[in-house]
């Protein structure tokens, strides 16, 4: 085993130190997330917290790690017999984000369980992680039926293994790590607040810092049994001040004045449920025990606040995860100052600047930044609303002139675009699929393991077989041959590439707002249905993709925000971008299918013959049988149908900006390709 890099040579990221060494403390604070980007230490201080974890005792032999002063009277290894238990050390176990259910908590040997009906139960991670660390690295992206079955054993403190109405159940209480890189996408919400702190971490820009790295990295790449040695008296020192804040933890006292303000400071940002109150309560006492203090303070109260609630401020992937500080030092100073219920309140009245809560009407805005977008209907343009919009003085009109971005307008809840057929890409949301969770449509004889047993199948295999086999009792005598798999459907997630024409004939404020908020609202859709995102803007004389194929939905909304306008309309580049980024991404994941979203005003100008060679390139993502739908962006009293003509180009479906909403009264879009054939 290689020896790990010193907790105590990490330089600096100090929020991250601190996040880890509070759950070493109190392990009941609930574990850390830490955001950045790549290459800033994330992974190397997780593996080496594992070293300064006090040591576990354990039953002997038992592979759930039972504790011989409480052992747990389920144990798949039980009931054990009272004996001296044995001290190892706290493991850290790494969940890989592609590890299937099985590998996660344990496999049951179906065939024994059946013919010889014994419980054949091999551990999984879950198992090897109670009472230590479950690390994940990468954790935005494990697959949703790994995340529900975290999510149940971080709120049960077990794990359930059901098989075919054969059940094993065993202890499962972990410390859960995960680093992320925001780029790569976003959390479910549910999973997002099962870590009790968060912490970001950025490579410093001090150069004396970043010499120090390198320095320090290369001797533990040239040493690494030296380089943990120069470490290991600062390593012990670190440990001993653990264990003695651990022996501090029950002493220290959380008065009812220091309680108070955080329940202000929790109501006052607006976070959900009672969850973040309690990891307050619980990292501010840690805070005061490694502080060698017997009493919590403001302070640590404070830095509770930054640790446990920025990540529950988030109410849509598009909200950039942080603090106001100053309002934060004005909740403590009058829920300290005060003391009494009416000082809660920091709503500071229904004028149009208060940043607090209540009153009805429009949410506020966390922080008291004006992130308001216009109204879907541009009322808050600079535009009259009764000019026309392609008029002589429209802003926006297509003179070739680059114009500035405008805000999005709000973003609503869209109907369902979905792939036709069935599918079998990663697990997601959006379209049908084979997959390993849904509801049983079948049975087949097993490729490889057995994770999905179907029960009626096996037993219709079986029975011919019984007098042959020489059946004599009541049991079934099943063999490997009668086992059959479940062949299950579910959904999967799709690749939805955006087309965007940012030309000039879109530029009409009121136009290219509605136009933004509907992508908006496309985006935040296809984060909820576990998507990957890309986007191909055109503009001018060319298309470019402004931003590759990725899981970051948040990423793609950025770009969108900052997006330009102006000049003619090279429709046909865009299709034609589009369809070289297809083609990469089907070498590159053939399994995923793809989902052209192209939205426009189907108007196509520059070059020559542009409306044809705009249908040309339709045709060309058609005969490749690529689902496709066309956002008419077309408004005003005289409409040319263009847009509606690009669709059948494509053979996909045309929706207007209202038809496009699922509270529209224009039917539900749940299969382009039909749709668009239809019409």
């Amino acid at each position: 085993m290689s020896t790990p890099y010193p907790f105590t040579a990490i330089v600096g990221q100090d929020d991250l130190r601190l996040g880890l060494l509070l759950n070493a403390v109190s392990p009941a604070v609930g574990g850390v997330l830490v955001r950045g980007e790549k290459g800033t230490a994330k992974s190397t201080a997780v593996r080496a917290l594992a070293a300064l974890m006090p040591e576990v005792s354990v039953v002997p032999g038992c592979r759930f790690s039972c504790d011989p002063g409480s052992p747990d009277p389920a144990c798949p290894d039980g009931p054990h017999a009272e004996a001296a238990g044995v001290s190892r050390a706290a493991r850290t176990v790494e969940l890989p984000v592609g590890a299937s259910e099985d590998r996660l908590v344990g496999a049951l040997d179906i065939e024994r369980a059946l013919s010889e009906g014994v419980k054949a139960f091999e551990p999984g991670l879950l198992a090897d992680a109670h009472r230590g660390i479950l690390y994940v690295d990468e954790v935005n992206l494990l697959h949703d039926h790994l995340v529900d079955l975290l999510l149940d054993a971080a709120a049960m403190g077990a794990s359930y293994v059901e098989r075919e109405g054969v059940s094993v159940r065993h202890a499962a209480r972990f410390l859960l790590v995960g680093t992320m890189n925001p780029e790569e996408g976003e959390l479910r919400p549910q999973l997002l607040d099962r870590f009790g702190l968060t912490v970001e971490v950025a490579a410093s820009r001090d150069t004396d810092e970043r010499v120090e790295v390198v320095r320090r990295r290369l001797a533990y790449d040239d040493d690494p049994e030296g380089f943990a040695a120069r470490w290991a008296a600062e390593e012990s020192a670190l440990r001993e001040r653990i264990a003695a804040a651990r022996a501090l933890l029950p002493r220290v006292v959380l008065a009812d004045g220091v309680l108070r303000q955080i329940a202000a400071t929790c109501a006052a940002f607006e976070v959900d449920g009672m969850r973040a109150d309690i990891v307050m309560a619980r990292t501010a006492t840690a805070l005061a025990a490694w502080a060698g203090r017997e009493e919590v303070t403001a302070d640590d109260v404070r830095q509770a606040a930054l640790l446990a609630l920025p990540h529950r401020r988030r109410r849509n992937p598009f909200d950039a995860p942080g603090l106001d500080e100053d309002k934060l030092d004005r909740t403590l100073d009058e829920a300290g100052d005060q003391g009494q219920d009416d000082d809660t309140d920091d709503d500071p009245g229904p004028g149009p600047d208060g940043d607090g809560g209540g009153g009805g009407g429009v949410p506020p805005q966390a922080d008291g930044e004006d992130r308001t977008p216009p109204r879907a209907d541009g009322g808050s343009d600079d535009a009259p609303s009764g000019a026309p919009e392609g008029g002589p003085d429209a802003p926006g009109r297509s003179t070739g002139a680059e114009q500035r971005p405008v805000a999005s307008a709000e973003p609503f809840r869209t109907k369902t675009l979905s792939v036709p057929g069935l599918g079998e890409g990663a697990a997601g949301r959006r379209s049908r699929a084979r997959t390993e969770h849904g509801r049983t449509t079948g049975a087949r004889r097993p490729q490889g393991a057995l994770t999905k047993l179907h029960l009626a199948a096996t037993v219709q295999a079986a029975a011919p077989h019984q007098r042959a086999r020489g059946r004599s009792g009541r049991g079934l005598v099943v063999r490997r041959d009668d086992l059959r798999q479940a062949t299950r459907e579910g959904r999967e997630g799709n690749l939805v590439l955006f087309v965007v024409d940012a030309s000039g004939s879109m530029a009409a404020r009121q136009r290219m707002s509605a136009v933004k908020g509907a992508v908006l609202s496309l985006l935040l859709d296809a984060y909820q249905r576990r998507d990957k995102v890309g986007l191909v803007t055109f503009r001018g004389r060319e298309a470019e993709v402004a931003l590759p194929p990725t899981s970051s939905v948040d990423a793609a909304a950025s770009r969108l925000e900052s997006l330009p306008t102006g000049g003619r309309t090279p429709l046909a580049a865009g299709l034609l971008k589009a369809h070289d980024v297809l083609r990469v991404e089907r070498l590159r994941d053939p399994s995923r299918r793809p989902l052209l979203v192209v939205v426009t005003d189907g108007r196509a100008t520059g070059g020559p013959e542009p409306v044809a060679l705009a249908g040309r390139a339709g045709r060309l993502h058609r005969s490749e049988g690529t689902a496709s739908v066309v956002v008419d962006c077309e408004s005003g009293y005289v409409r040319l149908g263009l847009a509606g003509e690009l669709a059948r180009e494509l053979g996909g479906a045309a929706v207007t900006l209202d038809e496009l909403r699922a509270d529209s009264i224009a039917g539900l879009v749940k299969d382009v390709t039909a749709a668009g054939r239809a019409a």
